[in-house]
């Protein structure tokens, strides 16, 4: 199988998990803030971080690399709702919300990737 392939069939279950798991967080969550989107950024980050540190050990071989990374998380990250959303918290006067949203995603985002590289290296 191509790797195309491998990225097609990780992109195809990397949407749908994004999307169930944001109605299911969203559901359960009142107010403005997107923890869905949250959720789902900051476990992709880790999850990346972690696959690098597991291929740069050899764990992992390209083949999976490809489903995995860019095509399950590259489909279940998603920058362009995160975007959206937090336009869409200024549009709404919620600032705070809105700095909260950028603030938080960057820095837990870089840390969950680094947490994941790290594990995945000392695997």
């Amino acid at each position: 199988m191509s790797t195309l392939a491998y990225v097609a069939l990780g992109s195809a279950l990397g949407a749908p998990a994004r999307y169930l798991l944001d109605r299911i967080i969203q559901s359960r969550r009142e107010g403005v803030f997107p923890w869905g989107t949250w959720a789902i950024n900051i476990s992709g980050c880790f999850a990346l971080g972690l696959l690098v540190g597991l291929a740069q050990g050899h764990v992992v071989d390209a083949r999976l690399m490809a489903a995995a990374a860019t095509g399950f998380l590259g489909s279940y990250t998603t920058f362009s709702t995160f975007t959206w959303e937090t336009m869409r918290l200024v549009e709404d006067g919620a600032f705070v919300e809105a700095l909260l949203n950028i603030t938080v995603s960057a820095v837990l985002g870089v840390a969950a990737a680094a947490g994941g590289l790290f594990l995945g290296a000392v695997w």
